[in-house]
């Protein structure tokens, strides 16, 4: 029992020696790590915890005291000071940050004693960072604001069974370039199942019908609705060797949302084709 004793003391001993962490000892980035493109690191701090996520949310306090949820390309960035290296000050931290994120139209939403958060919009992208300094370093979490990119697609049996159901089906998963209608390659895993359900029903016949957000002028987006409707005509046709006399295509612009425009996520849900029975 003595010696259980001794060998716990002297433990504790070690564990005052080195401190409640061993971020300080470190000094060096952790494994894998980097600066985010928009901000190189205060002096004299290394990167003690990183997190990349392609997609993730994160809630950013307003001015408002209100929490407002950003998805997309997640970064998560821990900053310490090196060990011996003078502590700048919580404040002189976030106004680092302020400054350096003004230069590239960074407009700051919320500051209070513990973080800020700043909006960037750059580009035609938004980019969101909240800062939360402390005694030793400071935390940045970082999301470069996009729509989720729809992966999972519906298959021909799922697609049939909501056609006998309802006479329509919404499709995700046929990609187009913002303003263009030409269908990307990455869009053949949708495209096939259409044409596998077309192939199993000989009999059934399809509008084709595309829709876009509200964004932009009324006209040109009741053109680009169906010239990409006749864009998916032409690949099921061409490639998928479907009979054009069985597909029509039409475009209805903004006519017909499943949510609201007023939100990415939903103007991304709103940009879809969807088969309606003839």
């Amino acid at each position: 029992m003595k010696k259980v004793l001794t060998m716990l003391w002297m433990l504790s001993i070690l564990m005052i020696s080195i401190g409640p962490f061993s971020a300080e000892a470190a000094d060096q980035d952790a494994k894998g790590s980097k600066d985010h493109p928009l901000l190189s690191r205060m002096p004299d701090c290394f990167i003690y915890q990183y997190r990349d996520k392609d997609f993730e949310v994160h809630k950013f306090p307003d001015k408002d005291k209100k929490w407002i949820p950003v998805e997309g390309h997640y970064y998560y960035i821990k900053y310490f000071l090196n060990k011996g290296a003078a502590k700048p000050g919580e404040l002189k931290v976030v106004r680092n940050i302020q400054n350096a994120l003004a230069k590239v139209g960074g407009k700051v939403l919320n500051e209070n004693r513990h973080s800020s958060t700043i909006m960037i919009q750059k580009d035609g992208k938004e980019t969101w960072v909240e800062v939360k300094p402390f005694a030793a370093g400071y935390e940045l979490f970082i999301v470069e604001k996009e729509a989720m990119k729809q992966e999972v697609v519906a298959d021909a049996t799922a697609m049939g069974n909501d056609i006998s159901s309802t006479g329509h089906v919404l499709v995700y998963g046929i990609y187009f370039d913002t303003g263009k209608s030409e269908v990307k390659p990455e869009s053949e895993a949708a495209l096939s199942e259409i044409a596998k359900l077309l192939k199993s029903e000989g009999a059934l016949e399809l509008y084709v019908v595309g829709h876009t957000d509200s964004a932009g002028a009324f006209e040109s987006n009741m053109k680009l609705s169906k010239d990409r409707a006749e864009a998916v005509v032409r690949v099921l046709s061409g490639k998928y060797a479907i009979a054009v006399a069985r597909l029509k295509p039409h475009g209805v612009a903004s006519l017909s949302p499943v949510t609201s425009n007023d939100t990415e996520e939903g103007r991304a849900k709103n940009r879809r084709v969807e088969l309606v029975k003839q």
